[in-house]
């Protein structure tokens, strides 16, 4: 047996701090299990799977605002680093892909910061989630996040922020159902902590109840809209059809 990281450093021939890296990214596979510590023991036999993120796509871009389509598995300050001038308005969990916006001038990114904080922007995501969804369910359930090393969010009635999530089923196979979920505030993981909430956590979110394994969670930011602006990104691939 041996620690992850250094089994894959040596299979891929690449340094240490980088296999360490890549498995921290939750880019390294065995089979269709993600490799989620990288000093876990493993069999000195263990075939390693490295799956990167696809390209940034750039939706729509001006003199004041970048749309991109961000990849599952890239944190949403990778893509502000990978876009000179532009500031991110809101941010995206690493596993959900979908539509990211970053402002590029100061005067409109003051404008789209104060929308975002009087909850007018349309925020619209796909996700599949566990169980059996079958009609329309508005969830209005505050949310307190601590962000002490990983950040993990709860329901708290007491100390929580107002969180407001309206779900509507979209299909179901077996017992899984692809909803489109509409949010008005901007909680962290709201989507993940409201689904757990009423027992339906997204497919793939282990962090919040889901016990299917995925090779991420399955959620989409389909559509924004802000200041009359509409921004999509297509549903991809792992979230149009379930398996």
């Amino acid at each position: 047996m041996e620690q992850a990281y250094k089994l894959l450093a040596q299979e891929k021939e690449i340094s240490n701090k980088k296999a360490k890296e890549l498995i921290d990214r939750g880019l390294v596979f065995v089979g269709d299990r993600k490799v989620k510590i990288a000093r876990a023991p493993l069999p000195e036999d263990t075939f390693f799977r490295i799956e990167m993120p696809e390209d940034i796509t750039i939706i729509y871009e001006d003199e004041d605002i970048v749309a991109v389509n961000k990849p599952a598995n890239i944190d949403s300050y990778d893509v502000q680093d990978a876009i000179d001038g532009a500031e991110l308005l809101h941010r995206l969990d690493r596993d959900t892909s979908g539509v990211l916006l970053l402002g590029k001038s100061e005067k409109f990114i003051k404008k789209a910061v104060g929308e975002f904080r009087a909850r007018r922007v349309y925020k619209e995501y796909i996700a599949w989630v566990e169980g059996v969804v079958y009609e329309d369910m508005e969830i209005d359930a505050p949310i307190h996040t601590i962000k002490k090393g990983k950040a993990f969010s709860k329901i708290d009635e007491r100390i929580g922020r107002p969180a407001f999530t309206k779900v509507s089923p979209d299909e179901i196979q077996g017992k899984k159902s692809k909803v489109k979920i509409v949010i008005s505030t901007g909680r962290t993981h709201q989507i993940r902590v409201h689904m757990a909430h009423i027992g339906h956590p997204v497919v793939g979110d282990e962090q919040y109840g889901s016990r299917t394994q995925a090779k991420r969670t399955l959620l989409h930011a389909r559509k924004v809209v802000l200041l009359g602006r509409e921004y999509i990104a297509p549903v991809p691939a792992d979230i149009k059809r379930y398996k």
